[in-house]
């Protein structure tokens, strides 16, 4: 029975990450809004709710090459064209892309995500209830690592203890091992799947005000469902070419 001990940790550690996800996701999921909290999105809210700091990004890139102001090439360039006003966002664009008013854009979106603007947006979303706040989906993200590694070294056990026994009796250890196994399988592809995507940036109440939104602008559904919806020279130009990145 060299196989029971290992099978007891297996138990532990596939318990330990099942809990510790379940516990960030229902703190995600708790409602926590504030009065006249879901008074309306603007679209770069809904961009940060539905995809985060790049989403907003690829909004106001879109957005000022549509204005006219940026010149987004589907070789993965940016060239700055009216480089006048604009506000805070905007302005943080035309810092990424430097004086010399070209650069590609894998190397302006990163940069753009991270910018203040960026950050008080998240803030005032997070104030408001309408977002996760950063510690939340920290803990998530742990979460789902840990139901991961105790999927991963239930797995590993299983096999050891398999290989402890001699054949014939080897019915009743997969038979053990499988609910542990099991269970954390499920844990991981329900946070994989489910969870985590639908709570990472937008908490309960902003995700209904999300659902609220009509894609009929080019710009609200660009913020809902990201780069799919754009033309594939944007969609290019966003994502960027092999020789932008050299």
């Amino acid at each position: 029975m060299l196989w029971v001990p290992l099978l007891l940790v297996a138990f532990v550690a596939a318990g330990a990450g099942c809990a510790r996800v379940c516990r960030a996701s229902i703190a995600a999921a708790r409602p926590h809004e504030v009065p006249g909290g879901t008074e309306g999105l603007t679209v770069r809210e809904a961009a940060y709710l539905a995809g985060g700091p790049l989403r907003v990004t690829d909004l106001t890139l879109v957005s000022m090459h549509r204005a006219r102001r940026l010149l987004l090439a589907h070789t993965g360039w940016a060239t700055v064209v009216d480089a006048s006003g604009g506000d805070e966002l905007e302005r943080a664009v035309l810092g990424a892309i430097g004086p010399g008013g070209q650069s590609p854009v894998p190397a302006v979106r990163p940069v753009v995500a991270a910018a203040a603007s960026v950050r008080l947006l998240a803030d005032g979303l997070v104030a408001r209830g309408l977002a996760v706040p950063e510690e939340g989906r920290r803990a998530l993200a742990a979460g789902v690592r840990a139901v991961r590694a105790g999927f991963l070294l239930t797995l590993a056990l299983g096999t050891v203890a398999v290989l402890l026994v001699p054949e014939g009796e080897r019915a009743p250890v997969l038979a053990a091992f499988a609910l542990p196994l099991t269970g954390s399988g499920l844990c991981l592809l329900i946070g994989l799947v489910d969870v985590y995507p639908n709570t990472r940036w937008a908490s309960p109440a902003g995700q209904r005000l999300l659902s609220g939104l009509s894609p009929a602008d080019p710009l609200t559904a660009l913020a809902t469902r990201g780069p799919a919806v754009l033309e594939p020279e944007l969609r290019a130009a966003l994502k960027g070419s092999e020789r932008s990145r050299k």
